[in-house]
């Protein structure tokens, strides 16, 4: 797993330390109790861009629920938020089973009395390769995973947050808004999360439920990085490369996004697909064509862990 910066509330200021245009800032910030008492599902949390969010949402005061496919990692998540001094329980979740999720959102309301924030972030690679190859059952588990997996969060979380509003937020990505930027299942799955958001954020908008989606761009996960020779470091290079700011994004950095739409400095936001790219979907950016892109020796790329 991705080693990510710990956030604790004895930290004070912020600081950006740079040598160089293109060293990496900090993203340590100081704690302010910003979820303080808030009950929060997140899904994917084993590692990555959810283990991340779940250890800076600890920090910030919250109560967390966790799912995972991946239990070790999971229960190794949990504890770290413990160990923050927050109140954290793990449970082996597989988002594409709707009583999955639905007993993984129960257990917050059953644990904490309320939920108050679900964060949508379970994910996979899902079915790459040429488009007219793709396997009938690579595109379900692809759309199982990464769309129907969202779409059973939030409606189990509406059907909890319908009295007394909350937030949810479900990962996209860029490969949603713009065509080239993934792969393909992955891109349609994605797309459909973002307006997945907006429909759904129209609906429950009078029942003071927000409803948003993060876009990220190039992030360095394990999803990515487990399978780059020579590992994050390697992975981090290369997507230093893909975006205008000369940086690697980190999963700390949809983090903070995720941690602006669960609190209440974003009561005003709904309805949003908020891009976290360091500048790759800006005109003028180019993708490589396909045909020039190194060739793919799998049909399938599933979980991180796997």
């Amino acid at each position: 797993m991705l080693a990510t910066p710990r956030i604790r509330g004895s930290q004070r200021g912020t600081r950006v330390a740079r040598d160089g245009v293109n060293a990496q800032p900090s993203l340590a910030v100081p704690a302010m109790g910003r979820l303080s008492g808030k009950s929060v599902v997140i899904t994917g949390a084993a590692s990555g861009i959810g283990a991340a969010t779940a250890e800076l949402f600890a920090s910030e005061g919250a109560n967390l629920v966790l799912g995972d496919l991946n239990e070790a990692g999971g229960e190794a998540t949990a504890e770290r938020c413990r160990a923050i001094s927050a109140r954290a329980v793990f449970l082996r979740t597989d988002v594409a089973e709707e009583d999955d999720v639905a007993k993984l959102l129960d257990r917050a309301v059953s644990e904490y009395g309320q939920l108050d924030v679900v964060f949508n972030n379970a994910g996979l690679g899902g079915a790459v390769g040429p488009f007219e190859e793709t396997r009938r059952e690579d595109w379900d588990r692809t759309m199982a995973v990464l769309l129907s997996g969202v779409f059973f969060g939030i409606k189990h979380a509406v059907r909890h947050m319908k009295d007394r509003g909350g937030s949810i937020i479900s990962t996209s990505s860029v490969a949603g808004l713009r065509a080239g930027a993934g792969p393909i299942a992955y891109s349609v799955a994605k797309a459909g999360v973002a307006h997945l958001s907006r429909v759904v954020a129209l609906e429950v908008a009078a029942q003071q439920i927000r409803v948003n989606a993060i876009c990220p761009g190039g992030i360095n996960t394990p999803i990515i990085s487990t399978r780059v020779p020579g590992g994050p470091e390697v992975a981090g290079e290369l997507l230093k490369q893909l975006q205008p700011l000369p940086m690697t994004g980190q999963p700390l950095h949809i983090a903070h996004a995720a941690l602006f739409l669960a609190s209440d400095e974003s009561a005003f936001v709904t309805g949003q697909a908020l891009v976290i790219d360091g500048g790759f979907t800006l005109p003028g950016m180019r993708f490589t064509p396909p045909d020039q892109r190194p060739a793919i020796d799998t049909t399938f790329a599933g979980p991180s862990f796997e």
